[in-house]
């Protein structure tokens, strides 16, 4: 029983004129700030190097959104000698302190809220709705995180017991220097996640954003100092992934790494983790997730328009740029025709374009690479299946992707096997339930899935056998709410770590049982 209270932090209403004209003043106070030049944060002072990277806006290509330095090397070494140091008195703050850095925090991001979720719309081209559920998820993660710290401190109380005049004691310690490598899709959710938990157990870190949504992470280090985060503790140091990430993975003195990223980058870090190197006297941590194939099983006993919005919404929100997104939609042959029928009509009528522009559904894919990508897997998926909806991307301006559909893929087509971070559906046809658990089974990932279905059995069939760290019924497999549904998946979908679980913190730690004679 939770001794804290929690509450999610609301979602903006923007049918609400007031609403949207505050999120319209975000934008203009964001577009002052355009261009400028980021610096490192290392111990608490400003780094520059001889090496910048410049942020664009993935839907105008022209638009500057800031010039960051960027880390190598010999910044990195002495970024970790900070956190070393800085670990020594950080480990000793009482939790409760380290906790109320946290809520501060969230306070800070609350007070700000419009201008971090449109500098999101413009660094990492999030439609107005997507970019305020991920600025309030990151403000649930720092008031939840505070809060289970506390709960932990608590337990630590009350385990303890007397046997033969002596007393026996449990508690938590912290681990040491965190390698926190984030994810550019939930560019302050997940990096607000991964950075509190790591802090507000004891540890230090060196956060590696992701490269193209690095402005909003100085931002939000900034609101860490602001709250009050003592210098060395979280040591700002953005870079290339093969030159400075491999090396925190690899460095000895490195306790462990937090990562949220591809599945290939996932797997040689685990790798890379697990090997110990001198001077190294531990075996490392890894907090991962990889991503997924994410499915809707839509059953023949089920509410048609309600199975067809669930798989629009959940493959096509934020340009299917979710680990969650739903990239198959496996459905009965009884209602197949309907659904796809259903489908097609509400993939048509979405609006594509720059997403300051409220009435935008979808705006663009992140970069040119992933541009390049989504548009071959839609070629390979006109070859192995019919094409319905989409199919076409500009990459002129911004780059964008129409949301595109493709139908009666055989289930062990690519497009139904292999992960397509973007907007590409893939839809197959099943006989029965129990064809259309073994299709969803039937990859490497297992993070999220849904089913729609009034059966009651087949529901209790899938709670069984539809194997996802996250499973839904009758609703979207998109947007898992923390506190209430913890994420994380199974096989290579990560080490199902449950981000905004009740024991994500204890994974930042490790235990301590100390007894004593009376």
């Amino acid at each position: 029983m939770a001794i804290y209270s929690y509450q999610t932090e609301p979602l903006l209403d923007f049918s609400n004129q007031e609403v949207r004209e505050k999120y319209e003043k975000g934008l203009q106070l964001v577009e002052g700030y355009l261009g400028k030049t980021y610096p490192l944060v290392i111990n608490g002072e400003r780094v520059t190097t001889k090496r910048q990277y410049t942020s664009v806006n993935p839907a105008k290509h022209q638009e500057v959104i800031g010039v960051i330095h960027q880390a190598d090397l010999p910044e990195i070494e002495v970024a970790l000698q900070s956190a070393l140091s800085a670990f020594e008195t950080w480990k000793k703050v009482k939790p409760s302190v380290r906790a109320d850095v946290l809520f501060k925090a969230a306070a800070i991001i609350r007070k700000r809220k419009y201008e971090f979720s449109a500098l999101m719309t413009k660094e990492a081209g999030k439609p107005w709705p997507e970019a305020d559920a991920d600025t309030a998820e990151a403000i649930d993660f720092l008031e939840y995180y505070g809060r289970q710290m506390l709960e932990l401190v608590e337990m630590d109380k009350r385990i303890l017991s007397r046997r033969n005049m002596e007393r026996n004691e449990f508690r938590y310690i912290p681990l040491g220097v965190a390698a926190v490598i984030a994810p550019w899709n939930f560019p302050l959710a997940i990096l607000a996640g991964m950075t509190s938990a790591a802090v507000v157990a004891g540890n230090t870190v060196l956060l590696k954003p992701a490269m193209t949504t690095q402005v909003i992470a100085y931002k939000f280090l900034e609101v860490l100092e602001e709250a009050g985060l003592p210098k060395g503790v979280v040591n700002f140091v953005p870079g290339k992934g093969s030159v400075i990430g491999e090396f925190m993975v690899a460095h000895p003195k490195v306790r462990f790494i937090s990562f949220t990223g591809s599945k290939e980058v996932g797997q040689s870090i685990y790798e890379s983790a697990a090997k110990v190197r001198p001077g190294q006297i531990w075996l490392k941590r890894v907090i991962a997730e990889m991503g997924g194939k994410d499915a809707i099983v839509v059953d023949n006993e089920a509410d048609l328009e309600l199975a067809a919005e669930s798989i629009v919404k959940s493959a096509f929100g934020f340009s299917g740029q979710k680990c969650s997104a739903c990239s198959r939609a496996i459905i009965h042959e009884e209602v197949y025709d309907e659904v796809v029928r259903l489908v097609i009509d509400k993939t048509d009528n979405l609006t594509v374009g720059n997403p300051t522009n409220f009435n935008n559904f979808m705006g663009p894919v992140n970069d040119q690479s992933a541009f390049d990508k989504i548009s071959e897997y839609i070629e390979i998926g006109k070859k192995e299946g019919k094409l319905v909806s989409g199919g076409t991307g500009d990459d002129k301006e911004g780059w964008f992707i129409k949301p595109t559909v493709i139908i009666d893929l055989d289930h062990n087509s690519r497009l139904m096997q292999e992960e397509v971070f973007g907007p590409l559906l893939a839809i197959s046809k099943v006989k029965s339930f129990e064809e259309a658990l073994e299709v969803a089974n039937n990859t490497e990932y297992g993070l999220t899935g849904a089913v729609i279905s009034k059966n009651r059995a087949h529901l209790e069939m899938a709670r069984e056998d539809f194997h996802v760290g996250n499973l839904y019924f009758n609703r979207k497999c998109t947007g898992a709410i923390v506190g209430y549904q913890p994420f994380g998946g199974f096989n290579m979908s990560g080490t199902d770590s449950k981000a905004g679980g009740p024991d994500y913190i204890s994974l930042h730690m490790q235990g301590k049982t100390i007894s004593e004679m009376l």
